[in-house]
Order: C-alpha cells, then structure tokens, then sequence
C-alpha cells in the first residue's frame, strides 16, 4: 500500500523517501509522530486502526496517553484542511481508533513528481497573491506589513539577526503573514528554515519543544545529515534530546552527556549550533504561537537576541496578545525587555480593510461580476478579521448564495438579505475565552451583549438590574485583560447623565454570549434596556427608535415595537438607506398581525407600505414584481379610505411602475388621475408632483412640447413647496427631476447646449442636496446628454460617479443604467470591445429588473457601438429589437434617432 517515492491523496503528497508531507510545491511541516500517524493510517487505508495499535506503534516501549495522539490527529487535520465532523481524510471511530478514507494513488517513480526548480535566493519586493485554493488566505492588505518583514529578512543576510515578534488575535493572518514571506523566497535551497509550534496542553511544560521540534524535522529532512552532523559538534546536549535523529548504538552515550546539563550550557550549545549554520546559509527559525511556549524556549530567543556576533539569522515569533494577559505568560515581560534595548521588532497586525476584502472576492472568483456591496456586507459582518472572512465566503459557497465557474460567479441573494453564523470553530474558540472569566465578568458581558455592539454601563446596568459603578469595574477588565470589549470613551446621555461607553471588539464576541443567555432572561433583560432608553433619551427617543425596535421585538412588547419600528423605517429612508429602511418596515408587517385591528390599523399599514414600496423601488427597480405586489395591498386600503394624500402616492408609484414596464398609455391615465387628485385635496405640493409626472410621461411618447409645459409648472411650484412633507414617499426631489427631463426635451428638439446648461443645473442642485436617490438621477442624464453631445471624456466621469454611488446604496437600477452610460463612454473613446460588453452587461441587468423604459434608446446606443465596430448582424439585431420594443410600449421618444441608425447601417450595407 505505502510506496517510499510517494503517495497521492487529493491534493497532498506523502513523500515516504524524504518523510514529509507536500501539498503541490509547498511543504507542510509535521512533527515526527503526527507523520508516522499518518502513514500508519495510509497503510491501512479504508481499514480501522485501533488507538492502541497507532500508540503501539508510534510510541513503541512508551506511555502516552489518548490525549498525545488526540493531538497528532488534530494536528494532521488541520495540515490536511480536513473536518473532524465532516472528514475527507481521517475519519473517527468513536472511542475505537481511526480510519483513512481518502483516496490513494501510489506515485510509480521520481519522475511522477513535480518539477524542483532552484533559481538564484531572491527576495522579490512584490509577488502577486493568488486565491485558488478555497481555504486558504493570500496575505491580501498587509502590504504594509510584508515590506516590513521583507526588510528584516534583508537586514538578517547582510549579517544582523534579527527577532520579530508577529502578534494579533485569532485568525487576523499571522501564520499566513510569515508564509507569505517565505514564499517570496527562492528556492528553498537558498536559505535554511526551521518551523516550531507550540502546543495549548504541552508547551509549558515541555523545555524548548517547539525548537527541539523544528530540528528533529530538519534532520529528518533529505539533506539532514548536515544539521545532524552540526548538533554532534556543537550541541550534543540537543542532540541527545532528538532520539530520531541519533542511531540507537549512539543513543547511550549520548544520554550519558545530557545527564547534568546546565540551563547555561543549554542555552550556550544551542546559540553555537544555530551560528554555525547560520555562517553556512541563512537560517530563519519559525515559532508559532508563543503564548503555549515553555520558558526555556523564550530564555533561548533572549539568549540569542542579545548576543553581539554578527550572524545571518532571523527568529520569527507569533503569538496572540490577549492569551499572554490572560495567562500572565512571562513572553509580556521578556518582548518588552528586547523592546527597551531594541532588540527585537513587534509587528502587530489589524483588521483587513473593505479593499482587501474586494481583492480577495477576486482572487477567489476571477471574472465575477459581484456588486460592491457583497464585499462591504462581509467586511462589515466579519470586520476584516481573515480567519472569519474566509469562514464567511465558504459558508456563502457551501449554502449556493454564490455559484458559477470562473468567469461566470454570480450571487444569487441580494447582499442585504445574507445572514451569516457563527462557524462552529469559532464559536468553540470564543466560548473557552468566555470560560476563563469570572462569574461577575460573564455576567456583565451576557448584560452587555443584549445592549448591542457599542453598550454603555447605564444601559448595561440597567438590564442587570445593578449599580453603574459595579458595571463600569468589570466593563474595564474585560477591556483590559481579555479585550472583549475597546476601551471605554465618556458619552452624555440626553438626561445631563455622563456614562462610560465601551465596544465589542467584534460582532462575534457579542453574538456568542448572546446566544448563551436563556430565553427569558434575555427577554427581560431587553425590555429593562428599552425601557431605560425611552426614560433616558425622553423627546429625542427617534434618535435610537432603531435600537429600542429590536429591544421591544425581543421582549414581545409588540405595540412599542411597532411604533419604534415604523419611526427607524422613516429615519433610514430619509438617510437613503433603503436596504435598511425595508427591513424595518417588513419586520413591522410582521408585528401587525399580533396588536388588534383598527382603523390606527389600517393607517399604520398604509404607512409602512409606503417607506417599503420606496425602497424597493431604489433598490430593486420601479418595474421590479416585489414592488407591484406591495402597492397592490396598499392600493386597496387607500381606495376604501377615499381621497387622501396617502392614496396620491400609491396611485403615483403605481404610475412609476406602469412607465417602467413599458405600459405608457396607462401611465400617462394613472398621471392624469393624479393631477385631478391633487386639485381635487387642493395640495400645491401635490399639483407640483403631478405636473412632474404627467410632464415626465408625455415626453416618452415623444411629445415634447407638451411634456415642458408640465415640467415647467413644476418647476414654477418648487420654491413654494420643495419641503413637503410627502417627499420622503416620493423618492427624488421634483425640481432635479424635472431639470433632467427639460434637458432630454431640448436635446430632442435640436436645443443641444440649453440641454447642457439644464442638466447643469439639475446637477448642482442634487449635488447640494446631498440625496443619493436624487444624485444618481442627474448623473445619468448628464452622462446621457454628454454621450449624444459627442464628449465621451465628461460622459465618463459622470457615469462613474453614478456607478459608484449605486453600489454604496445598492441601487440596482441606477447600477445598470451606469454600466450602460460608462459603456457608452469607453465605445467612443475607442476601447470598443470594452465598452460593448459592458453596455451588454447593463442592459441585462436593466432587463432584470423587469423595465421596459428606454431600452429602445440603450439599444440604439448598443448598436452604433456594434457598427462601428463592424458587427453588422448584431447591430441590425439590437436595431430590430429596439424598434419592435418602441412599437410594442408606445415610446415614440427614441424613435426617430433608431429610424435614423437604421437607414445609415442599410445605406452601408447597400453600399
């Protein structure tokens, strides 16, 4: 079964000549046992290997216990990316022993192995990161970072040795940091490296584990006989503690020699060895996870660290900083004592930022044509911890929320509607920390996590029913010594009250907690917070409605829940936070069902139908099915009330979403009901908005004339009542709107630079205004207007502003019309194969959203394009579908342009 040149498995390689493990060019390291595990199991391939028979054989004449071997396989597991709950490799039998389970391919020879390549020792300053391998992380945004080691390892082969200390918290990339580096050095053969781990149970008790580790691993290596060779010289002390490296006729003498054996002599030998090979070749010397290290191992890197004699040596360590507080590990004390004689380097690494988390969707998925809001979603979600990145892409790959092939990956959920979990790993990891705290400690971080992500210690307090102050000390200590929560900073409460204000460090810190309050309790812990907050917050209560919503939801006070959740609703859509907004105004359709109905009731429907359709509409589209189905219901309680300005909105929004799908002669009904509403309530807000809609709908049916008579009433009106208070129902400020429109007319009738100085105009106004709704609008148009001028270069910096701004907000629409316009712009400035494709891309994700309005005019676009690129067919195509679209809705505004495209492209082809 095993074969010496090598066995295949998956993407793994044990290399039974050199016995090592080898995932495609790259070596993982492992302990001596861990490895003969492993090849025990292979041995016995599909078949159970009973614990006793694995301790039998791998610690023969020795007494371990289950858990020595417990944490070879673990080790094994986590070399081979493998899942003790799921496994591909390693399989448990429980209580019995383990099974192998992989599939095994026996490499025939050494010419079945990859080819070695061993080009000059380079330390190149940049290497593109590459993200193939759907478990693993490049060293994506730590540029910064890189730089900083690559220097060291340059100052260490110029002769200065060199100690760094890599520190952050689980998962924030440091193995991958140092791997990093040593991928960016070659080959391998050019500079000797040792890897040591510590290990959680055995560190501290065992003396230099994890650098008798590193050594046994290079003497077992294919060139070991040197290191070997080098400890008989000058550390037969070491030597004599390594027995796989020693033949057993040596073995006595050399047990003889380690008898008596100083610290100092350790210490001295050690030093000796490493220099000597050092003078030979550059060794760097890896050693992960300190914070498990025995005391001997730091005594070692003191001892070398302060040695004067120039050597070409560079010790790496990594630990996690809250493990040294919370174990009060000596490694605090001896860092900072290198520090004070500057002896040593600490490069503390941060979380990633939302670019770094947009490079890694990349690399992960080349060609995807993902929206930045799915990276924004996943940074905020995980805040940039790696560990927690990489767990979070999974978890949307493992549920299908991303699917496709390379060049093709597409998400099939909106981002806003992606709900993550915790992984099961991490949670593991996060409630161990919870354990080590005390029973007061855990208390107020239960209380703490109920209050949300920033939480004072009045909120807190009050939820636990306890004093300020007694808070307040144990909020400091999680600070201070388990950095669960940021150091306080001091806020006043809206009461005169003055409260220290501390932050999870991140959502999973409080999400775990959370989970492990009982039901009841948290219920009641939420409504005492609610309640506080109400109290404390009095009339300036709208400013956290958002907060006391979710308090008074998860309390069950169903009445105060909808009350707040309705206000939140109108605060983030007045923010243009329409993803936000239409959550809250569905959670409060939700609520409704529970309270009694009445006609408050029926209002508050209406109401919260309203905020929803608004921002459905940003988001999805004015033609999307979502939107129609809820302005159906609403439709039906405004009608039942009778005139109002509640039943002029959904009849407008119901124009909106009959021009957009292309039923314009119902539109133009729907618009001209809404005029005789207006006149009817006698609202010249109203009369405004309804000259907006009747002037924006004549105009698709190319009657230009008439459609600037009505824009220029409400223009007229906007001074008097551009605050109204309906606005915020509406979605986009009349007068900008009304600009843009004014602008296409001109254009039409032939009044090119009016046109211009319209959409000017229109720009400066959304631009002052800060509204992003309104903003994307004016954009458009001026892009529009500037593609049909001929300035491609004025097109293009307004279509990408319009594109940047719909990915901030997520507005699809707007997104698809920004693709098109930038499209526009790179055909005309001569990237024509680019700029068509992505015209073709907005146009389809334009179609998607189920409208109709202008794509005859996005065609005609689509196929000048196309001509000029001499691609007649699928220009005569686009032409054809545009003028059997125009002809299907009425829209006689693009008409005469594609009639005009039509006859040059026949005349050519007469020609």
């Amino acid at each position: 079964m095993f074969s010496g040149e090598g066995t295949v498995f998956g993407p793994f390689r044990l290399d039974g000549a050199n016995e090592c493990l080898w995932e495609g060019s790259r070596s993982i390291p492992l302990r001596p046992k861990a490895y003969a595990v492993l090849r025990l199991l292979i041995e016995h391939q599909g078949r159970l290997v009973t614990k006793q028979r694995i301790l039998d054989t791998v610690w023969p004449g020795t007494f371990v216990s289950d858990a020595v071997l417990k944490d070879s396989i673990r080790q094994l597991r986590e070399a081979l990316n493998d899942d003790a709950g799921s496994p591909t490799y390693i399989a448990t039998a429980h209580r019995r022993g383990y099974r192998f389970i992989g599939k095994i391919t026996n490499l025939a020879s050494p010419s079945d192995f990859p080819a070695k390549v061993a080009p000059p020792l380079a330390i190149p300053a940049n290497r593109s990161a590459t993200a193939s391998e759907p478990g693993r992380s490049p060293a994506l945004g730590r540029a910064v970072e890189l730089a900083r080691l690559r220097s060291c390892l340059e100052a260490a082969l110029a002769g200065k040795r060199q100690v760094v200390f890599v520190t952050g918290e689980a998962g924030i990339g440091k193995t991958t940091l140092v791997r990093a580096l040593l991928d960016q050095v070659t080959p391998p053969s050019g500079l000797l490296i040792g890897h040591g781990q510590c290990l959680e149970h055995y560190g501290s008790s065992e003396a230099y584990m994890p650098v008798l580790d590193a050594f046994a691993r290079l003497g077992q290596a294919a060139d070991g006989s040197r290191i070997v060779d080098m400890l008989r010289r000058h550390a037969p002390s070491w030597l004599a503690q390594i027995p796989s490296l020693v033949p057993e006729k040596e073995r006595a003498v050399f047990h003889t020699q380690v008898l008596g054996a100083t610290r100092e002599r350790m210490l001295r030998e050690m030093s000796e060895a490493i220099e000597a090979l050092a003078s030979e070749i550059p060794f760097i010397l890896v050693i992960e996870d300190l914070h498990w290290s025995d005391y001997s191992t730091l005594d070692l890197i003191s001892y070398m660290a302060r040695r004067q004699d120039p050597a070409r040596l560079m010790i790496v360590g990594t630990y996690r900083p809250v493990e040294v507080i919370l174990g009060n590990h000596p490694l605090k004390g001896a860092k900072r004592e290198l520090q004070a004689h500057g002896l040593c380097q600490e490069l503390a690494l941060e979380y990633l930022d939302e670019e770094a988390v947009t490079e890694y969707l990349n690399l992960r998925f080349p060609g995807n044509h993902f929206s930045g809001r799915l990276a924004r979603t996943i940074h905020q979600r995980t805040e940039g911890n790696p560990l927690f990145m990489v767990n979070a892409v999974e978890y949307l790959v493992c549920e299908k929320i991303i699917v496709g092939q390379p060049g093709n990956w597409i998400l099939e959920k909106d981002p806003s509607r992606i709900e993550l979990g915790v992984p099961e790993n991490l949670r593991a990891l996060i409630e161990k920390q919870i354990e080590r705290l005390t029973p007061d400690e855990r208390t107020v971080l239960e209380g703490a996590s109920v209050v949300g992500m920033e939480c004072s210690s009045v909120a807190i307090a009050a939820g636990l029913g306890q004093t300020p102050d007694w808070v307040e000390r144990h909020c400091e200590e999680l600070a201070r010594r388990h950095r669960f929560l940021s150091p306080a900073w001091l806020v006043e409460l809206p009461d005169r009250t003055i409260t220290p204000r501390h932050r999870f460090q991140h959502i999973l810190y409080l999400e775990v907690p959370y989970s492990l309050v009982p039901a009841m309790r948290r219920s009641q812990i939420h409504q005492r917070i609610a309640e506080k907050g109400v109290a404390v917050y009095g009339d300036k209560v709208s400013e956290i409605a958002a907060e006391l919503a979710m308090h008074f939801e998860q309390s069950r006070d169903w009445p105060r829940a909808l009350q707040y959740l309705t206000q939140a609703a109108e605060n983030a859509t007045q923010r243009s936070a329409h993803y936000e907004a239409a959550n809250l105004a569905s959670r409060a359709l939700e609520v409704l069902p529970a309270l009694p109905e009445t006609q408050n009731h029926v209002q508050q429907e209406i109401r919260l139908r309203m905020i929803l359709g608004v921002s459905l509409m940003a988001i999805k589209g004015f033609a999307a099915a979502e939107v129609d189905e809820v302005y159906k219901r609403a439709r039906e309680l405004c009608f039942a009330q009778g005139p109002s300005p509640q039943l002029f909105y959904v009849l407008w929004s119901a124009g909106l979403f009959s021009v957009f799908s292309g039923e314009l002669r119902s539109a133009l009904e729907i618009a001209e009901q809404l005029l005789q509403l207006a006149n009817r309530l006698e609202d010249g807000a109203l009369i405004m908005e309804a000259h907006r809609a009747v002037g924006l709908t004549l105009l698709e049916f190319g009657k230009c004339s008439e459609s600037m008579q009505h824009l220029g009433e409400a223009i007229a009106l906007y001074e008097k009542h551009r605050n109204h208070p309906y606005r915020v129902f509406i979605g986009h400020d009349c007068k900008v709107v009304s600009e843009c429109f004014m602008a296409r007319a001109l254009w039409a009738q032939g009044q090119s630079d009016q046109a211009v100085e319209r959409v000017g105009q229109a720009l400066a106004l959304a631009t002052d205004l800060s509204h992003p709704q309104t903003l994307v609008v004016a954009q458009h148009f001026a892009a529009q207007i500037h593609l049909l001028r001929g300035e491609p270069q004025l097109a293009l910096e307004h279509a990408r502003k319009l594109v940047t701004i719909s990915d901030e907000y997520g507005l699809q629409l707007w997104s698809a019309f920004g693709n098109i316009d930038l499209g526009g712009a790179e055909a005309q400035l001569g990237s024509m194969a680019e700029g068509i494709e992505r015209m073709q891309r907005g146009l389809e994700a334009y179609k998607a959203t189920g409208a109709k309005l202008w794509r005859p005019h996005f065609l005609g676009m689509l196929a000048k394009a196309l001509f000029r690129a001499e691609r007649v067919d699928e220009a005569a195509a686009a032409i054809g579908e545009a003028l059997s679209l125009a002809e299907q809705t009425g829209e006689g505004y693009a008409k005469a342009e594609l009639l005009r495209i039509k006859g040059i492209a026949e005349v050519q082809a007469f020609e």
